[in-house]
């Protein structure tokens, strides 16, 4: 892991990686409880958010909501396209999840409530994590607070999801499997084999800027969780090829001396 911080220490920008293995105990973190710009990667924590107030009875998975044109925002997800409509909450979670819809992420928002949100996030013990607003088109935005978290909060959700430490085993299951569908796997999986990448969970997030990228690899050879956030770097081809390089780094390690 000594040569991924080198790396990233060579690279324009700021960068914080986290790396566990949930299994065997081993953990490397470099600027790990840095605070870092959350982007999409907020969604994670939000998603533990709903199911934990399923698990306290204070939300319904089937209950359906309405999204208007005003709900709509732009950016990643696809639901900003289709006419109003209503949409249960399970399938608000899913495109929240696999095609991290903004637009979803909203209505969850608003049905929780922000600042139950950032209950839920302190009771799991994320200590640099912080929702402080909701997901917008950022083109037309500027000087706004950004939602922050650290690559070792988002490995404390992985290892609470592994663990079923902060939710249930049917609710911890649910989330990763939604993940191991997420679609932007371009990242930190760039350079890993398809044979693994197909059945990995993770959640990505880019700002300008900022290229981010949290996963569970879940093998014969153990479970382990990777997550490198950035900030300041020169433009995203930049940011991904860093996410990338590392990525592959973290899975050499893994495939050749984890025994």
């Amino acid at each position: 892991m000594k040569e991924i911080k080198r790396y990233l220490e060579s690279r324009i920008g700021e960068y914080s990686f986290y790396f566990e293995d949930l299994n065997g105990g081993y953990i490397y973190g470099y600027n790990e409880n840095v605070k870092m710009t959350s982007a999409g990667c907020m969604k994670l924590p939000i998603s533990m958010a709903l199911f934990k107030e399923i698990e306290n009875n204070s939300i319904d998975l089937n209950t359906k909501l309405r999204v208007s044109r005003e709900d709509k925002v732009s950016g990643t997800g696809i639901i900003h396209e289709f006419c109003e409509r209503e949409y249960t909450l399970l399938e608000l979670v899913v495109a929240m999840l696999i095609q991290s819809d903004n637009t979803a992420a909203n209505k969850i928002i608003d049905v929780i409530g922000m600042n139950r949100i950032n209950e839920i996030i302190k009771e799991m013990g994320l200590k640099n994590t912080e929702l402080n607003r909701k997901t917008m088109d950022e083109r037309n935005v500027k000087d706004v607070v950004e939602n922050l978290t650290s690559s070792f909060d988002l490995g404390m959700c992985w290892k609470h999801l592994h663990h079923r430490t902060f939710l249930n085993e049917e609710h911890s299951k649910r989330i990763i499997d939604i993940l191991k569908r997420q679609q932007m796997k371009n990242k930190l999986a760039f350079y890993i084999p398809e044979s693994v990448r197909k059945d990995m969970a993770n959640k990505t997030g880019d700002l300008e800027g900022t290229e981010n990228d949290t996963i569970l690899i879940q093998i014969p050879k153990g479970t382990f969780t990777f997550t490198l956030l950035s900030k300041n770097v020169p433009n995203n081809v930049y940011g991904n090829v860093s996410l990338a390089k590392a990525g592959k780094m973290m899975w050499d390690m893994i495939d050749n001396d984890w025994k």
